[in-house]
């Protein structure tokens, strides 16, 4: 590779962080054994805050944001991979303390990346995303659990936003009976399109939870934390779960041990991080399986690096429906 190429950057001095559209060069990168030629990334939650530095995503200065991205592979020395081959890569801390996806060029280890599943495009791969693939864990706990398709009543909290819509639209396709919960009630029809059977005003969870309220769900999944997620908690039915897998509203979590010693009910964490190879594999041919890509398109919004700032504040206000993709090359 010669010459210079562009990445949104991050660096940090007294005044705090700043992030710019950076020409860069080889010596730049980061050291790994596969280069890729990044074509698409993605918008989510956590680079919002890292791009607006509203929370210490990022623990290295300067460093490239992004938490996922897809593309072509430029050079590989590792074996599983050649020239050519379609790659995408979500997670071990990439975007936070290695180079991320804002950028045409990226060095990483091998072993982080998976092949692009058979079918589906860079595009879609980075639709779905560290989002979609975070949804796609979060139903497989579930299942594991027990709960199948048939007669369960689910809840997805922050259904509107990027893992909500794809948990949402796979668990309809599949059969289940899914409840959405957003505060942006404008949204009803969008999430009625999705599969909700019902959409509940977030509202209603807002309030400090009674330690047990009415069984209603035998699971769910839950973007937020806080009281929201306590008064999930309190609402499971006997035996079932709920997997949690943010905290867009807050890290704390104000509950009962009630539901758990007197309705046998489990919280599963859900960490798309470092989650393993074998698990990523299963999740990503899972997503290739039974999401709709059509569906997915309606979701899904493209932007560009000029469009970041804007981007980045108005997911951290919840004002952003579904995924948003960052076209980079």
């Amino acid at each position: 590779m010669t010459g210079t190429f562009q990445a949104y950057q991050i660096t940090k001095d007294e005044q705090g962080t700043h992030a710019a559209l950076t020409a860069l060069t080889e010596q730049d990168l980061m050291e790994g054994d596969v280069t890729v030629n990044v074509e698409y990334s993605a918008l989510n939650y956590k680079d919002g805050l890292a791009l607006t530095g509203k929370a210490p995503v990022i623990r290295r200065f300067p460093l490239i944001p992004g938490i996922d991205f897809s593309g072509t592979v430029a050079a590989s020395d590792h074996p599983a991979f050649t020239i050519g081959d379609r790659v995408l890569l979500t997670g071990f801390g990439i975007g936070e303390v290695h180079h991320g996806g804002f950028t045409e060029v990226a060095r990483v280890d091998g072993k982080w990346l998976l092949p692009v599943p058979e079918g589906m495009t860079t595009r879609q791969a980075m639709a779905v995303g560290t989002a979609g693939f975070t949804a796609m864990l979060c139903i497989l706990a579930l299942e594991k659990h027990g709960i199948t398709p048939g007669g369960n009543e689910l809840l997805v909290t922050g259904a509107a936003g990027g893992v909500g819509s794809v948990a949402l639209s796979i668990l309809a396709g599949l059969g289940y009976r899914v409840n959405a919960v957003t505060g942006r009630r404008s949204e009803e029809d969008f999430l009625k399109k999705l599969g909700a059977v019902e959409v509940l005003d977030r509202k209603a969870f807002a309030e400090k939870a009674k330690p047990l309220a009415k069984e209603q769900w035998d699971g769910a999944i839950d973007v937020a934390g806080g009281n929201t997620l306590a008064n999930v908690l309190s609402q499971i039915r006997y035996g079932g779960a709920v997997a949690a897998c943010g905290l867009a509203e807050s890290m704390a979590l104000p509950a009962s041990v009630a539901p758990f010693i007197l309705r046998g009910i489990t919280l599963y964490g859900i960490d798309s991080v470092m989650a393993p190879l074998e698990l990523r594999q299963q999740a990503w041919q899972r997503i290739a399986k039974d999401l709709d890509f059509d569906l997915l398109e309606t979701l899904t919004n493209e932007i560009g690096f000029a469009d970041l700032p804007a981007a980045a504040e108005s997911i951290l206000a919840g004002g952003i429906r579904g995924r948003t993709v960052v076209k980079i090359c």
